[in-house]
């Protein structure tokens, strides 16, 4: 299965699904956004696919959303319904990556930036590269930690961490990331997809079924709140992106 930026390749009861935009450190515009969403839904009634490994392109993951994607940002003759829709896309991008019932792995290389960061934590598993970073600037240009990451970020990390990640926007290396509980895995550069492989494979030794169940019944545990504490967060997001000195910010740090 291909679309313009996304391929699925299947392998046996494992996919490999790619997102290259082939431009911008591979940002996210609308139509990735889109068109990863779409292909995450179709895994849902997939009874023969049972790992799905979600790799970026080789020079970056994700350098997270594009500022220049005028579909993103340009919303002002938009009904308010539109709008809405519109600062929404990503947290329904990621709700169905995570609810995808098949175990998913995010193999990220060179770098994870915002929604790059986002989409990976709504994965189950992550894989990183030796060399690579994680980077949550959304604060450094006025904006709030949205796409629903922001429980996921706390659950895994602890509250003073995500503070720490989302309020001083540090870069951090993939040593930090694994003593942290970002991510679960570190492979060389350009062998997390290989990585991530080997992990699906060690666990297609069980009971597709059970794997099925225990992965639904352990994401109902950890995230039974994830949903109160973020259902807003598009909202927030459309809000402080009206700050004047969000704008600022962003027209700054596009220009870096």
């Amino acid at each position: 299965m291909t679309s313009s930026d996304v391929t699925v390749d299947k392998q046996g009861p494992i996919a490999v699904v790619r997102f290259d935009r082939k431009e911008n450190l591979n940002a996210f515009n609308q139509r990735l956004v889109r068109e990863l969403t779409e292909v995450g839904r179709a895994f849902h009634d997939d009874l023969d696919t049972h790992y799905v490994v979600l790799a970026g392109a080789a020079e970056a993951f994700s350098a997270g959303a594009d500022l220049r994607d005028a579909a993103s940002w340009q919303v002002a003759e938009k009904t308010d319904v539109q709008r809405r829709h519109r600062f929404y896309a990503g947290v329904r991008l990621c709700k169905v990556w995570e609810e995808m019932p098949q175990i998913t792995i995010a193999a990220i290389e060179r770098m994870a930036v915002g929604a790059g960061v986002a989409i990976a934590l709504a994965c189950d598993w992550r894989v990183l590269g030796r060399s690579a970073f994680l980077y949550v600037p959304e604060v450094r240009i006025g904006l709030n930690l949205q796409w629903g990451a922001l429980p996921r970020l706390v659950t895994l990390v602890g509250p003073a961490r995500a503070k720490r990640i989302t309020l001083m926007c540090e870069k951090m290396d993939a040593a930090t990331a694994l003593a942290w509980g970002l991510v679960d895995e570190l492979a060389d550069d350009g062998g997390t997809v290989e990585a991530a492989l080997g992990m699906a494979r060690k666990t297609s030794q069980m009971p597709p079924a059970t794997v099925r169940l225990m992965k639904e019944a352990i994401n109902a545990t950890s995230g039974a709140l994830h949903r109160a504490v973020s259902f807003a967060d598009g909202d927030q997001s459309q809000l402080t992106a009206s700050f004047e000195a969000a704008r600022t910010a962003r027209e700054r740090f596009g220009k870096r």
